[in-house]
């Protein structure tokens, strides 16, 4: 259960490109997600945009929250604060803020990069510790990681079989993520039939995942690439995440059949 939320976003990152087109999202725009874990109803977990400013530069403010709910939420609290600030015509993130509680398991951390440096600078707020670290070029995190794919992926040129890589920068390191696009599939949801893309990412198994390939997620086959369907296979038990509500989305929803 560790990680809970970063897991629910996380494996949502697809790729990587050069520009930032601004098609998929607006401002204004929420999700709602119900998280399952095994027979629990574990938590549920939101991501909203707005529009705002950093150190005089326009971005979007990105936020993703989280929190356990019912039964589990008596003997495993999850509180979960996510954040990103990016740049609203590259999508590259300046800011990052990480502030969860999962079950005791704390970190509080606000990461500021510098592009031009290739520089992470990160604040534990735990410990009142800064430490810098070297980043790749195109670098990102969770949540701008998220938004920027949303713009990039050409549905009508993914084939199957096709491996997809995003540079991302997570608490203290740098990772080279890894997906595969698995093919088209309509799928059932609380809002109708959706088609959607299908994509499976390569994780590190072991500390949160059983195995290598133990994820699989769907997001929508339209303008939006909204995210309506999560399966994780961890190292103790399984997870499930549904898209639960939304609104403020650029584009109508395409819905095949209710």
């Amino acid at each position: 259960m560790k990680r809970l939320i970063a897991i629910t976003t996380a494996f949502l990152f697809i790729a990587t490109a050069p520009l930032f087109s601004q098609d998929a999202f607006k401002n204004g725009e929420w999700f709602k997600f119900r998280i399952h874990y095994g027979l629990f109803n574990a938590s549920y977990a939101t991501l909203e945009v707005s529009e705002a400013h950093l150190n005089n530069k326009p971005v979007y403010h990105i936020q993703g929250r989280g929190k356990s709910t019912g039964l589990l939420s008596l003997f495993f609290k999850v509180d979960d604060d996510y954040q990103t600030y990016i740049d609203r015509n590259t999508g590259k993130p300046y800011k990052f803020i990480r502030k969860i509680d999962e079950g005791g398991y704390t970190k509080d951390l606000e990461i500021d990069f510098d592009h031009r440096a290739n520089k992470a600078h990160v604040l534990n707020k735990k410990n009142n510790t800064r430490k810098t670290y070297s980043v790749p070029n195109n670098v990102h995190d969770m949540l701008s990681a998220f938004y920027y794919i949303r713009n990039q992926i050409n549905s009508e040129e993914l084939r199957p079989g096709e491996e997809m890589r995003l540079n991302m920068f997570i608490d203290d390191e740098n990772m080279d993520f890894k997906l595969v696009f698995l093919g088209r599939e309509v799928i059932k949801t609380k809002f109708g039939q959706v088609a959607t893309l299908k994509f499976r990412p390569y994780v590190l198994a072991g500390r949160v995942f059983k195995e290598k390939e133990s994820l699989t997620f769907w997001i929508s086959d339209d303008k939006n690439k909204i995210p309506v369907k999560i399966e994780a296979d961890l190292a103790v038990g399984s997870l499930d995440a549904d898209l639960e509500a939304y609104k403020g989305l650029k584009h109508q929803f395409s819905i095949i059949m209710k």
